[in-house]
């Protein structure tokens, strides 16, 4: 039989590429001069689509239409807000992502983060570098410590829970905000996040990205957070309002806050370089050799059990597999 035709929304790691070349018919959009003009050329061909949210490129209803016999959209990275799930549910497009590989990763980074932000690991390192040790004396005792905090988690999912699990080792204790209590946990349920962030001091976000989580972290939640508020943000930067968050650093409304995601990243507001009391990753959550081919591998499998026939190893809730 001939290979199924596959459109990729812009460049993939190596081991993506060759994988769907064994299996597909591989038309690039991102190597096109008239991505229109390629669209309308090979768009009834197209079977699957690769993406993820790192090609900047929306997998929405217009895509989608200029390719009627789409089958399934595989999406490299566990969120998936960059595709339009209620498009493709209502084309009986699946969708897949790439769950529980990356979980592991990106809470030990959660963790990193929230250290490194607590305890202005950072700033000191570069006190150090920068020969103030020697000619100052020692870094300046932190504000904040770990020893003395409640944590509240802003979702509270695979990584989510994976976070808590570290957080506990640290004798920590952990609550969380979510839509409806989690089963087989003891963890505090909070259904109002307002609540949550007035009984905690620190808060991490990690939920899912979209329309409904939209600046779900304004200034009412900041202010309930405090003056001993630190936020740190492992999710979407499209959850927090980063104009509410740079006025609130910039007042000392809270105390400080950790980023690993942007909402226009990577050109990040330059404002945030401005502050001394915010500590900045590059979206760096899964970012390992071992994880990323771990995702990537994942992303292969789905699209190859497409071709072959066979049920993608992870269809997201809201596309469940029902048969190609």
């Amino acid at each position: 039989m001939p290979k199924p035709a596959l459109l990729t929304t812009g460049p993939m790691m190596s081991l993506i590429e060759e994988g769907i070349d064994k299996a597909f018919i591989v038309h690039r959009l991102q190597e096109a001069s008239d991505r229109g003009a390629l669209l309308k050329k090979v768009g009834s061909d197209i079977r699957a689509i690769c993406t993820g949210s790192h090609t900047g490129v929306k997998t929405d209803a217009a895509m989608m239409g200029h390719c009627p016999n789409l089958k399934i959209v595989a999406n490299f990275g566990v969120g998936y807000d960059s595709v339009d799930v209620a498009a493709a549910a209502k084309r009986g497009v699946v969708i897949t992502n790439t769950p529980d590989v990356l979980t592991e990763e990106v809470a030990d980074t959660a963790i990193g983060l929230l250290l490194c932000t607590v305890r202005e690991f950072y700033p000191a390192e570069k006190w150090l570098r920068e020969g103030r040790w020697a000619r100052e004396g020692d870094y300046r005792l932190t504000a904040a410590s770990l020893r003395d905090r409640s944590i509240g988690m802003i979702g509270f999912g695979r990584i989510g829970k994976a976070i808590a699990r570290r957080i506990e080792a640290f004798g920590r204790p952990v609550s969380y905000f979510a839509r409806h209590p989690q089963p087989g946990v003891a963890n505090r349920h909070y259904s109002d996040l307002l609540a949550l962030a007035r009984d905690v001091d620190t808060l991490i976000a990690i939920l899912p990205g979209g329309p409904a989580t939209e600046k779900i972290i304004g200034a009412a939640v900041l202010d309930a957070l405090g003056l001993r508020g630190i936020l740190i943000n492992m999710a979407r930067g499209s959850v927090v309002d980063e104009a509410a968050l740079i006025a609130a650093l910039r007042a000392k409304k809270i105390l400080a806050a950790g980023l690993d995601v942007y909402a226009s990243e990577p050109n990040i507001d330059p404002a945030f370089l401005e502050l001394d009391n915010v500590t900045l990753f590059p979206h760096v959550g899964s970012a390992s050799h071992h994880t990323r081919n771990a995702m990537g591998q994942l992303v292969v499998d789905n699209l190859a059990a497409f071709a072959a026939g066979h049920p993608p190893r992870t269809p997201v809730p809201e596309t469940p597999f029902k048969g190609w």
